[in-house]
């Protein structure tokens, strides 16, 4: 039995180990890592802290194994990152001794976070991430969780969706694909995707 809720604050642990078990295009990115929280920091924590009425959460017996966050509009939450979320994680990498690549190409993106490109984000204001551990995947928790947070999004208001998908991540690609959302655009490494609501 798989339970699907809202984030409560104790569940902040679980972002972090899921987005770090699969960081790597969906696969287990620990193995590329010396520090165990720098994906979360940038794809799952800062929504459970700033945002946490837009996370769910899909928990069965042995715990909180996925989850999809997000935020309704994209550019006042990258401000709010740039004043309550960055300075701190700055300040906590300023020194890289001892890091692996994978933790330097975190740390860069903490340092000069990417920006989505402008377009997108005006036809499509939202945005999500949503990741699943193994042992959820194949049962549809990932198309109940995208359910409820897109009913959710609907009835605030919000006009669009986007995400960005590692272009080697194939099994995600069909996902968002046959879960309503057309590519928009493909950058080296992403590709974009949309859905009007």
């Amino acid at each position: 039995m798989v339970e699907l809720r809202h984030y409560r604050p104790e569940d902040l642990e679980a972002l972090y180990a899921i987005c770090l078990q699969t960081g790597d295009a969906s696969r287990d990115a620990t193995p590329l890592h010396s520090d165990p929280q720098l994906v979360g920091h940038i794809y799952a924590a800062p929504y459970g802290v700033l945002e946490p009425g837009n996370v769910f959460v899909a928990a069965d017996s042995e715990g909180v194994a996925g989850y999809i966050v997000g935020t309704y509009d994209t550019s006042p939450f990258a401000k709010r990152l740039e004043q309550e979320w960055w300075p701190g994680l700055r300040a906590r990498y300023a020194d890289t001794s001892g890091m692996t690549e994978a933790d330097l190409h975190r740390i860069a993106a903490i340092r000069q976070p990417p920006e989505t490109p402008s377009d997108i984000v005006a036809r499509y204001p939202a945005h999500i991430h949503m990741n699943l551990l193994s042992r959820l995947r194949g049962q549809r928790i990932g198309s109940r969780l995208l359910g409820l947070w897109v009913e959710q999004a609907r009835a605030a208001g919000v006009s669009g969706i986007h995400l960005g998908a590692s272009d080697t991540n194939s099994g995600g690609i069909a996902f968002w694909t046959r879960s309503g959302f057309v590519p928009v655009r493909e950058e080296p490494g992403v590709v974009w995707f949309g859905m009007d609501l």
